[in-house]
């Protein structure tokens, strides 16, 4: 597989953090480590390897597509194929996509497991505000977690926002994009009207990862023009 210095990027965690973080063992990074998988770390002081963002963002696609079904091989297959350069950022949308083509999984789980895979101990307070991003809800004494979007709200848990500002911005994304999925199902209804209710559902499913890997490439490069207006609004 193709490897990158995007991995030296913020190279700040030992491999027990790093397992730490991912909610996997130290045995498990090593395992991928050694399958080429990752790629090597940056060698500090005293010779101790030291990871960073690259190595988070590749562990959180290979237990996705873990999660998908797919054997190490096709794994090995699947990261050899993806362009050499990639940021963290990139390989978080390439987990969006990958996620994208299971329908939602709620699983029960424990505290102790919920821990665990968060990657981290976390607080009565952190919990809620997960809670409050609909990624988990009470259930007994456990909890039902959204397993495709857990990792993506402990990230948020550490974005320097306001509750309120994040859940405004959820708000925001879920009414926009449930007006592009109408459209765009629309315009896919219409396109497939004459074909057998078997061709549909067979285009659907290839239909499906491609239509969010469009939908947040887009996103990205406007988001990317917003941003830029917006800072050379303030620099004038």
């Amino acid at each position: 597989m193709t490897t990158t210095g995007a991995g030296t990027e913020d190279p700040t965690l030992t491999v027990d953090e790093l397992a730490a973080r991912a909610g996997v063992t130290v045995r498990t990074v090593r395992f991928y480590s050694g399958k080429g998988l990752l790629p090597p770390p940056v060698i500090g002081p005293r010779r101790v390897g030291q990871y960073g963002r690259d190595h988070l963002a590749r562990l959180a696609l290979i237990e996705e597509l873990q999660r998908q079904g797919m054997t190490l091989a096709a794994i090995e297959r699947y990261l050899r194929r993806l362009p050499s350069g990639l940021t963290p950022h990139d390989l978080a949308l390439q987990r969006a996509v990958v996620a994208s083509w299971a329908p939602e999984s709620v699983e029960r789980v424990s505290r102790e497991e919920l821990d665990r895979r968060a990657g981290r101990v976390l607080s009565d307070g952190e919990v809620e505000r997960l809670g409050a991003m609909d990624v988990l809800a009470l259930d007994g004494d456990g909890y039902r977690v959204d397993a495709g979007l857990l990792r993506l709200g402990v990230e948020l848990l550490d974005v320097p926002f306001s509750q309120e500002t994040v859940l405004a911005a959820r708000a925001a994304l879920l009414e926009h994009s449930r007006a592009a999925a109408r459209d765009l199902s629309l315009l896919l209804r219409d396109a497939v009207a004459e074909r057998d209710a078997r061709d549909v559902r067979s285009l659907s499913a290839v239909m499906h990862p491609l239509v969010v890997e469009a939908l947040l490439t887009t996103f990205q490069r406007s988001l990317r023009e917003e941003l830029r207006e917006w800072l050379d609004g303030d620099g004038a």
